[in-house]
């Protein structure tokens, strides 16, 4: 392939020729075994709660009496799975570090439209079980518990806000909505779960029958809520004030593509990796509350750190204009996409167009002997390869073999451009990377690609622990 030839950047230190440690922590298989072991459990402690408060009584006895214990039970499932679902993507660093942002997102996703069907469940056995009872309307005995029961005007307002995220959660209404305004709307979650409270305090006897059922939930709301204000609101504001980063200076990288240099206090104190990302607040103007998530694009050295947006057309599109001197909130970092997997040898490195980022940065921190590692980068053609002057460097001072992809979309689902999609997606990786059945692999980019690629990887017969991805859509 060819790069334009030219020294690094001298905004920023070159990636030391020399491997660096590259430490790996044990937190992959035991930690995901662990969390979905503590997910079932969670969910048999309150199935046995709900026994021990008559349920399977109720349930023998048939009648009005059986729907609404069924209706009960689905109801602590639906909020069990809401907590869970809000501890999932609390930004817990432990959790973040063990299973990664994007399998965390979607066990959040799969959790909650879980929830919200038994919330549905609930709330129309619920009202069918009690007008059984009352030999009365069922319409009009809703309406009656809502007006009637306390806490239930709340609880009916905390539904409202439930259904709104999960019809804005729906793939086709996401892809109608810009990032800021989803991101708002998923907020209303949190009023939902909030709202709920009261409702179950005061007239769910399966929270208030026992010393032991209300020991749980007061501790599982209690864990939750914590979590929240400390993961995603105290931490946040606290390494935002430690570290005060600012915009040194911007500079474009391509059509559409733009750098964003930042320096701050303590940078070498911040505890992030090659391969992570941060949301990032710019304290510019109107807008400076919305977060956008943006990887670095080059291997932190404690004095500068560096992000590269592209113009997606939302609020990333006012990068381009900020001005040096700029303050920045930061959230994070988050994300596995980092080093710490990485056990030796070779290394085969899968980007396409922004995607290409995190694994620039991953370049300059892996410790691969030279010849060793190869960059494949996908992009629609050659004025859309940004970076050409670090890629070089990386050829020629740490041996990378650096491959450029070029070309509009395959007909078909590859991670092949057009040109190239008469090949099998897994052989033209092996002409490509000889050693990848051996490697380890590292994907960044779309989701449909992403996909593609990591078929192609696994096709190719690279052990699934060694294929290493993140996705960050919304």
């Amino acid at each position: 392939m060819t790069v334009t030839t030219g020294p690094l950047p001298a905004q920023l230190p070159a990636p030391s020729s020399a491997p660096g440690s590259g430490q790996r922590r044990t937190a992959s298989v035991r930690w995901s075994d662990a969390g979905g072991v503590l997910a079932g459990l969670t969910l048999l402690v309150v199935t046995a709660l709900w026994v021990s408060n008559g349920g399977v009584q109720q349930i023998a006895e048939g009648g009005a009496s059986a729907v609404s214990a069924a209706g009960r039970l689905a109801g602590l499932w639906a909020s069990d799975l809401l907590l869970f679902q809000v501890l999932l993507l609390a930004r817990i660093p432990l959790v973040e570090r063990a299973f990664g942002q994007d399998r965390l997102a979607r066990w959040h996703r799969w959790t909650g439209f879980t929830s919200f069907w038994l919330l549905v469940a609930h709330i129309v056995l619920i009202a069918f079980g009690y007008a059984g009872a009352e030999h009365a309307n069922v319409f009009a005995e809703l309406w009656d518990m809502i007006w009637s029961y306390p806490g239930m005007l709340l609880a009916a307002a905390g539904t409202a806000a439930l259904i709104l995220v999960v019809v804005t959660s729906i793939r086709a209404a996401r892809r109608r909505l810009r990032y800021e305004s989803w991101h708002l709307l998923h907020l209303y979650a949190y009023l939902g779960v909030g709202l709920a409270l009261p409702h179950q305090l005061w007239t769910g006897t399966d929270f208030i029958g026992s010393t032991a059922s209300t020991v749980y939930w007061w501790t599982l709301y209690a864990l939750a809520a914590g979590a929240v204000l400390t993961c995603r609101i105290g931490l946040p504001a606290w390494r935002s004030w430690r570290h005060r980063l600012v915009v040194s200076h911007v500079v474009p990288e391509g059509p559409g593509l733009t750098s964003v240099y930042l320096t701050g206090r303590r940078l070498d104190r911040l505890p992030v990796r090659a391969g992570q990302f941060f949301q990032w607040r710019f304290l510019d103007g109107p807008g400076w509350s919305r977060a956008h998530p943006y990887s670095l694009s080059a291997t932190p050295h404690g004095h500068l750190l560096r992000i590269t947006v592209k113009n997606l057309g939302d609020g990333s599109a006012r990068v381009a204009a900020m001005r040096p001197g700029t303050r920045t909130m930061i959230e994070g970092p988050y994300g596995k996409l980092t080093g710490d997997s990485y056990t030796g040898g070779p290394v085969v490195l899968l980007a396409c167009g922004i995607g290409v980022t995190p694994l620039l940065a991953l370049l300059g921190e892996l410790p691969y002997q030279p010849g060793e590692a190869t960059l494949v980068y996908r992009a629609r053609d050659d004025a859309d390869v940004a970076f050409r002057n670090e890629l070089q460097w990386f050829a020629t001072n740490r041996g990378v073999r650096l491959m450029l992809l070029l070309g509009g979309r395959a007909d078909r689902p590859s991670w092949l451009p057009a040109q190239y999609a008469d090949h099998a997606d897994d052989d033209a990786l092996r002409q490509i990377a000889p050693h990848v059945a051996h490697a380890h692999v590292y994907i960044c980019g779309p989701d449909a690609w992403t996909d593609a690629a990591r078929s192609a990887v696994h096709a190719a017969g690279t052990p699934a622990d060694r294929v290493h991805t993140e996705q960050f859509s919304w």
